[in-house]
């Protein structure tokens, strides 16, 4: 594939495949700054950014009867030597024409290749930062680090890298990648916080089942990693983020107590979802319990959410753990899952995913009645009014506001 080496960096490149070779000749010698080259199975063309347009080529197109082809920019950022090969990869696939020359890849494939892709741009990728707060008192808790990919060629969403990840059995390639990064980023914020006489961060960092049972994060090694950047365990929670069965709970279970001596917190990310059930979460005795946004949108108007978050609240005080309300966007929302007795909250409504950690809205400004929301549930034989420490409803609930 020497010929598709190329004699300079460029960043505005694009590059056109069609099954049509005369269609890519005729481009060609409309576009003089282009380059052809003839393959198997059909022929590309690749030129600047400002030539090789999509109006060009399609007026070219018409002329010339050409009715497939892919036209995708071509990514400097990629080594030399791969930056055209996953142009034209994704050229074909854009052309439709993909399964016809036997190019059409499975889905492993195209995961490995989304992977490969995404672990090549690592300066590219962010981290932002999103609060979460005590919903009693409105201070902030902690932030969560939440991995932002930037992939100008394929846009992923970090779940959908994550589930890649898993489907081809590189999960613990990733979490290492990911919590990496992130340590790094938060290592340097640490150090500017120290300088202007700052309180450290308390920080959440996701990370899958099948990496805490890995060599690589072993408690002690994991301690020692956050520790070389400058961060204390004692002030960050690992979130158990399972998009898969966990196999072994035995084993999962005493890797989880070794972070705990350690002195990381441990929480448990979407319950009520998937596969975190109430038998899981009461084998790992988390600090923290993340209700998933799913049944927090709505909850309001909910009375089986409602109950459900319920349920969640009183096993988290048997087993000592605090209920943390993910995904709050509403204020009714925000007012009832206070009322449910839920400790901890994070959403849009409080505070947005920031690439540097700000600090949450002022509750007060978010706040409705939760009394009125809570009257409104025992009337229909829900939840118990709340209740001043005098016994009394509040006063919002006795004038019937």
């Amino acid at each position: 594939m020497r010929l598709f080496q190329h004699h300079r960096s460029s960043s505005d490149e694009r590059l056109l495949w069609s099954r049509d070779i005369r269609f890519v000749h005729r481009l060609a010698d409309a576009m003089p700054s282009c380059r052809a080259l003839e393959l198997d199975s059909g022929a590309v063309l690749i030129g600047s950014a400002t030539v090789l347009t999509d109006a060009a080529a399609a007026a070219v197109a018409g002329e010339a009867r050409a009715l497939d082809y892919g036209l995708v920019p071509v990514d400097a950022d990629l080594p030399p030597a791969e930056r055209y090969l996953m142009a034209l990869s994704q050229a074909v696939q854009d052309s439709g024409l993909a399964a016809r020359i036997g190019m059409a890849p499975s889905t492993q494939v195209v995961q490995t290749k989304t992977l490969d892709y995404f672990f090549s741009l690592r300066r590219l990728h962010g981290v932002a930062f999103q609060p979460i707060i005590e919903l009693a008192s409105g201070e902030l808790h902690e932030y969560e680090c939440l991995f932002r990919p930037e992939m100008p060629m394929l846009p992923q969403s970090i779940s959908a890298i994550v589930q890649a990840a898993i489907d081809t059995d590189r999960s613990i390639e990733l979490d290492a990648f990911l919590i990496t990064s992130i340590l790094e980023r938060a290592g340097a914020l640490e150090r500017d916080r120290r300088r202007a006489g700052e309180a450290p961060l308390r920080l959440a960092v996701n990370v899958t089942p099948a990496s805490l049972l890995d060599a690589r994060f072993e408690a002690s090694t994991l301690a020692a990693m956050v520790q070389t950047h400058g961060l204390s365990p004692a002030r960050i929670t690992l979130e158990c983020t399972e998009q898969q069965a966990v196999e072994d709970v035995v084993r999962l279970k005493r890797a989880v107590k070794g972070l705990r001596r350690e002195g990381f917190g441990f929480a448990i990310d979407d319950a009520g979802a998937g596969y975190a059930s109430f038998s899981l979460i009461a084998a790992l005795r988390p600090s923290v319990i993340k209700i998933d946004r799913d049944i927090v949108a709505g909850i309001a108007r909910d009375d089986a959410k409602q109950a459900l978050v319920e349920a969640f609240v009183s096993f988290g005080r048997r087993i000592g753990a605090r209920l943390l309300a993910e995904g709050i966007e509403r204020r009714a929302d925000l007012a009832m899952i206070s009322a449910l007795g839920v400790d901890l909250g994070q959403g849009y409504l409080l505070g947005r995913p920031a690439l540097e950690p700000i600090p949450p809205r002022p509750i007060e400004s978010l706040r409705l009645d939760a009394a009125r929301l809570s009257v409104r549930r025992a009337m229909r034989g829900g939840l118990e009014p709340a209740r001043s420490s005098a016994g009394r409803l509040p006063t919002a609930a006795r004038i019937g506001d």
